[in-house]
């Protein structure tokens, strides 16, 4: 750890003394860097193979321009020494960001407020999207079913979760093909499609005072637009408060922006495939904080999603 330390501070010429500690693993391992004056910056060591070069400065020259042209408060990238903001250390991908003040949101707290203002913020980042000038060699994945839940899926099969019996695999297995149904009926058109957040978790943001900051666009890419009205419920898909916090999110996303009858009904078809593809998530990555945390009570907590939703929408 000491040389890989050394190898950091040297990349982006951050003061002597500095310090760096692990604060949180998941796909990724974030770290605080602390200089001896007290300045701080967040590093993120990719997970390898997840990431390309091009795609991690695709992300930046996003996150940039959003915060540039004043859509929302997003994280401040460090380049390194040679001007490049990616940089590899011991065969690793890394960015820097300078530090971000705030609280991250917490379920337990009252989040009506936060939950609208993220919804007209969101409005404000896909009308940002739809009209970016995109620069040359931008990458980003898509988020389509099949690589969420389908035949390339990106976090793992769902088939794969914790404590999946039979009996789970048949249910789980009629919900896949019922959102499937769904959203092939719902269709990707630019109006509906393009380029999002696709993870804007209560980790992924920051309130200080009435803003509402966002943070991590490491899965950020092109998917339903919609999804990110699911997004800001991971891990709390299953709680009695959630069908008002959608309420809030899409108040506060129709004070900026139209949203049709039926990308309102097709929420509840994103909240599932989101559920899902947490399932698959927590099934492959074993040694991520958030897996160990919740094990197998979130694969049975799913149960009466899918049945509710199979009533509801099949």
């Amino acid at each position: 750890m000491i040389k890989f330390s050394r190898q950091v501070f040297s990349l982006y010429g951050l003061p002597r003394g500095s310090r760096i500690r692990l604060i949180s693993r998941s796909e990724n391992e974030t770290y605080r860097v602390v200089a001896p004056n007290g300045q701080c910056w967040a590093l993120r060591l990719q997970r390898p193979g997840y990431q390309s070069v091009d795609s991690l400065a695709s992300e930046i020259a996003w996150l940039v321009a959003l915060r540039e042209d004043g859509v929302v408060a997003t994280p401040v990238p460090v380049a390194g020494v040679n001007g490049e903001w990616v940089q590899t250390a011991m065969g690793r991908t890394m960015v820097l960001f300078e530090w971000e003040n705030g609280r991250q949101p917490e379920i337990e707290m009252d989040l009506r407020s936060c939950f609208r203002t993220l919804g007209g913020i969101t409005a404000q980042m896909h009308a940002h999207s739809r009209k970016w000038q995109r620069p040359a060699r931008f990458e980003r994945f898509s988020w389509t079913f099949d690589t969420a839940l389908g035949r390339a899926p990106r976090w793992g099969d769902w088939r794969d979760g914790l404590a999946m019996d039979a009996a789970r695999r048949d249910l789980f297995g009629h919900t896949v093909d019922l959102i499937r149904r769904r959203l092939e009926a719902y269709g990707s058109g630019p109006d509906r499609f393009g380029l999002a957040h696709c993870d804007q978790r209560l980790a992924n943001l920051l309130v200080q005072g009435d803003e509402v900051k966002v943070i991590d666009f490491d899965d950020c890419g092109f998917a339903w637009y919609m999804y990110d009205a699911a997004t800001p419920l991971s891990f709390y898909e299953h709680l009695p408060q959630v069908p008002a916090l959608i309420d809030q999110w899409l108040e506060g996303y129709q004070s900026v922006s139209t949203v049709s009858n039926v990308d309102v009904e097709e929420i509840p078809t994103f909240v599932m495939l989101r559920r899902l593809l947490l399932v698959a998530w927590i099934g492959s990555h074993p040694e991520a904080d958030m897996a160990r945390s919740l094990g197998v009570s979130f694969t049975e907590q799913a149960v009466p999603l899918c049945s509710a939703y199979l009533r509801r929408l099949g």
